[in-house]
Protein backbone atom coordinates (compact mmCIF):
# COMPACT_ATOMS: atom_id res chain seq x y z
CA UNK A 1 0.00 0.00 0.00
CA UNK A 2 1.13 3.46 -0.81
CA UNK A 3 1.94 5.89 2.33
CA UNK A 4 0.82 8.76 2.89
CA UNK A 5 2.75 11.95 1.18
CA UNK A 6 3.86 14.23 4.09
CA UNK A 7 2.16 17.19 4.70
CA UNK A 8 4.36 20.54 4.34
CA UNK A 9 3.45 24.33 4.59
CA UNK A 10 1.79 23.80 7.51
CA UNK A 11 1.64 27.17 10.42
CA UNK A 12 1.02 25.69 13.81
CA UNK A 13 -0.32 29.96 13.92
CA UNK A 14 -2.54 29.87 11.33
CA UNK A 15 -6.71 29.01 11.77
CA UNK A 16 -7.04 25.65 11.71
CA UNK A 17 -9.09 26.18 9.08
CA UNK A 18 -6.39 27.23 6.54
CA UNK A 19 -4.43 24.30 7.88
CA UNK A 20 -7.13 21.78 6.97
CA UNK A 21 -7.43 23.44 2.89
CA UNK A 22 -3.99 22.75 2.92
CA UNK A 23 -4.13 19.30 4.22
CA UNK A 24 -7.05 18.14 2.16
CA UNK A 25 -5.80 19.87 -0.98
CA UNK A 26 -2.56 17.34 -0.84
CA UNK A 27 -4.95 14.31 0.40
CA UNK A 28 -7.16 15.06 -3.18
CA UNK A 29 -3.87 15.39 -5.17
CA UNK A 30 -2.82 12.23 -3.74
CA UNK A 31 -5.55 10.17 -4.46
CA UNK A 32 -5.37 11.72 -8.73
CA UNK A 33 -1.88 10.31 -8.74
CA UNK A 34 -3.72 7.27 -9.08
CA UNK A 35 -6.15 8.08 -11.43
CA UNK A 36 -4.47 6.78 -14.92
CA UNK A 37 -5.05 2.93 -13.41
CA UNK A 38 -8.68 3.56 -13.55
CA UNK A 39 -9.23 2.96 -16.58
CA UNK A 40 -6.71 -0.08 -16.03
CA UNK A 41 -8.64 -3.05 -14.76
CA UNK A 42 -6.07 -5.52 -13.73
CA UNK A 43 -3.63 -3.47 -12.33
CA UNK A 44 -4.84 -4.33 -8.69
CA UNK A 45 -2.20 -2.93 -6.50
CA UNK A 46 -2.81 0.52 -7.78
CA UNK A 47 -6.38 0.40 -7.69
CA UNK A 48 -5.70 -0.99 -3.77
CA UNK A 49 -4.09 2.16 -3.78
CA UNK A 50 -6.54 4.39 -4.97
CA UNK A 51 -8.93 3.33 -2.50
CA UNK A 52 -6.96 4.08 0.22
CA UNK A 53 -6.38 7.55 -1.51
CA UNK A 54 -9.77 7.62 -1.37
CA UNK A 55 -10.29 7.23 2.21
CA UNK A 56 -7.05 9.19 3.59
CA UNK A 57 -9.10 12.15 1.39
CA UNK A 58 -12.43 11.25 3.08
CA UNK A 59 -11.60 10.88 6.25
CA UNK A 60 -9.49 14.35 6.38
CA UNK A 61 -13.21 16.00 5.35
CA UNK A 62 -14.59 14.47 7.74
CA UNK A 63 -12.04 15.29 10.50
CA UNK A 64 -12.34 18.92 9.40
CA UNK A 65 -16.12 19.08 8.20
CA UNK A 66 -16.73 22.02 10.67
CA UNK A 67 -14.12 24.23 9.55
CA UNK A 68 -14.53 22.88 5.85
CA UNK A 69 -17.86 24.39 3.54
CA UNK A 70 -20.53 22.36 4.04
CA UNK A 71 -20.66 21.23 0.17
CA UNK A 72 -17.53 18.86 1.10
CA UNK A 73 -20.21 16.94 2.33
CA UNK A 74 -21.54 15.70 -0.76
CA UNK A 75 -17.83 14.91 -1.82
CA UNK A 76 -17.30 12.46 1.54
CA UNK A 77 -20.45 10.28 -0.32
CA UNK A 78 -18.89 10.26 -3.68
CA UNK A 79 -15.40 9.43 -1.83
CA UNK A 80 -17.33 6.57 0.30
CA UNK A 81 -18.85 5.44 -2.52
CA UNK A 82 -15.44 5.17 -4.45
CA UNK A 83 -14.16 3.57 -1.15
CA UNK A 84 -16.91 0.77 -1.26
CA UNK A 85 -16.66 0.05 -4.95
CA UNK A 86 -12.88 -0.25 -4.64
CA UNK A 87 -13.28 -2.60 -1.38
CA UNK A 88 -15.49 -4.89 -3.46
CA UNK A 89 -13.49 -5.03 -6.02
CA UNK A 90 -10.48 -5.85 -4.02
CA UNK A 91 -12.16 -8.59 -1.91
CA UNK A 92 -12.66 -10.15 -5.30
CA UNK A 93 -9.50 -9.59 -6.13
CA UNK A 94 -8.11 -11.61 -3.25
CA UNK A 95 -10.99 -14.10 -3.84
CA UNK A 96 -9.40 -14.81 -7.29
CA UNK A 97 -5.72 -15.13 -6.22
CA UNK A 98 -6.96 -17.49 -3.53
CA UNK A 99 -9.39 -19.63 -6.02
CA UNK A 100 -6.53 -19.93 -8.38
CA UNK A 101 -3.85 -20.46 -6.12
CA UNK A 102 -6.20 -23.40 -4.59
CA UNK A 103 -6.61 -24.82 -8.15
CA UNK A 104 -3.75 -24.50 -9.56
CA UNK A 105 -1.09 -25.25 -6.21
CA UNK A 106 -2.36 -28.44 -6.21
CA UNK A 107 -2.14 -29.77 -9.76
CA UNK A 108 1.26 -28.22 -10.61
CA UNK A 109 2.84 -27.92 -6.74
CA UNK A 110 3.62 -24.24 -8.09
CA UNK A 111 1.71 -21.40 -6.21
CA UNK A 112 -0.46 -18.85 -8.87
CA UNK A 113 1.14 -16.03 -9.06
CA UNK A 114 -0.57 -13.69 -11.68
CA UNK A 115 1.95 -11.91 -14.33
CA UNK A 116 0.66 -8.55 -13.73
CA UNK A 117 1.51 -8.65 -9.93
CA UNK A 118 5.13 -8.18 -10.44
CA UNK A 119 6.09 -10.74 -7.89
CA UNK A 120 3.78 -9.12 -5.02
CA UNK A 121 0.91 -10.92 -4.17
CA UNK A 122 -2.54 -9.44 -2.46
CA UNK A 123 -2.06 -13.25 -0.36
CA UNK A 124 -0.85 -12.98 3.17
CA UNK A 125 1.68 -15.90 3.68
CA UNK A 126 -0.47 -17.48 6.25
CA UNK A 127 -2.92 -17.89 3.69
CA UNK A 128 -1.01 -19.17 0.96
CA UNK A 129 0.51 -21.88 3.83
CA UNK A 130 -3.09 -22.62 4.46
CA UNK A 131 -4.02 -22.88 0.43
CA UNK A 132 -0.65 -24.98 -0.07
CA UNK A 133 -1.17 -27.67 2.70
CA UNK A 134 -1.58 -30.78 0.57
CA UNK A 135 -4.40 -32.09 3.52
CA UNK A 136 -5.88 -29.11 1.63
CA UNK A 137 -6.21 -30.80 -1.57
CA UNK A 138 -9.33 -30.41 -2.62
CA UNK A 139 -11.45 -33.54 -4.17
CA UNK A 140 -12.77 -34.10 -7.37
CA UNK A 141 -16.40 -32.82 -6.57
CA UNK A 142 -14.96 -30.00 -4.31
CA UNK A 143 -12.59 -28.48 -7.46
CA UNK A 144 -15.50 -28.55 -9.52
CA UNK A 145 -17.34 -26.10 -7.14
CA UNK A 146 -14.42 -24.23 -6.96
CA UNK A 147 -14.31 -23.69 -10.34
CA UNK A 148 -17.63 -22.82 -10.66
CA UNK A 149 -17.12 -20.28 -7.90
CA UNK A 150 -13.80 -18.91 -9.29
CA UNK A 151 -16.41 -18.03 -12.76
CA UNK A 152 -18.64 -16.32 -10.57
CA UNK A 153 -16.73 -14.36 -8.54
CA UNK A 154 -14.44 -13.24 -11.73
CA UNK A 155 -17.89 -12.43 -13.14
CA UNK A 156 -18.89 -10.34 -10.08
CA UNK A 157 -15.38 -8.18 -10.66
CA UNK A 158 -16.52 -7.47 -14.40
CA UNK A 159 -19.51 -6.15 -13.39
CA UNK A 160 -17.77 -4.18 -10.17
CA UNK A 161 -14.90 -3.03 -12.30
CA UNK A 162 -17.45 -1.51 -14.58
CA UNK A 163 -19.50 0.40 -11.80
CA UNK A 164 -16.76 1.62 -10.64
CA UNK A 165 -15.10 2.54 -13.64
CA UNK A 166 -18.55 4.37 -14.55
CA UNK A 167 -19.47 6.20 -11.49
CA UNK A 168 -15.30 6.98 -12.08
CA UNK A 169 -15.74 8.63 -15.45
CA UNK A 170 -19.49 10.72 -13.80
CA UNK A 171 -17.09 12.24 -11.58
CA UNK A 172 -14.48 13.01 -13.82
CA UNK A 173 -17.14 14.57 -15.82
CA UNK A 174 -18.48 16.58 -13.72
CA UNK A 175 -14.87 17.91 -12.98
CA UNK A 176 -14.95 16.60 -9.45
CA UNK A 177 -11.37 17.52 -8.68
CA UNK A 178 -11.97 21.41 -9.94
CA UNK A 179 -15.06 21.37 -7.92
CA UNK A 180 -13.01 20.62 -4.30
CA UNK A 181 -10.36 22.51 -5.66
CA UNK A 182 -12.84 25.50 -5.68
CA UNK A 183 -14.21 24.37 -1.97
CA UNK A 184 -10.45 24.37 -0.65
CA UNK A 185 -9.60 27.86 -2.27
CA UNK A 186 -12.96 29.38 -0.47
CA UNK A 187 -12.60 31.53 2.61
CA UNK A 188 -12.38 29.76 5.63
CA UNK A 189 -15.93 28.68 8.23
Amino acid sequence: MAKAKPITGLDIHAPVGKNARIIARERLNEMYTWSSFADAPYRVRELHDLRIAAKRLRYTLEVFEDVLPEECKAAVKELEQLQDELGSLHDSDVMIALLRLCLSAHDSGKGYEPAHMKGRTLLRPEMVATVLDPAAAPSAEERYGLEQMLHQQEHLREEQYAAFRRHWHELQARDFRRHLLSLFDSSSV
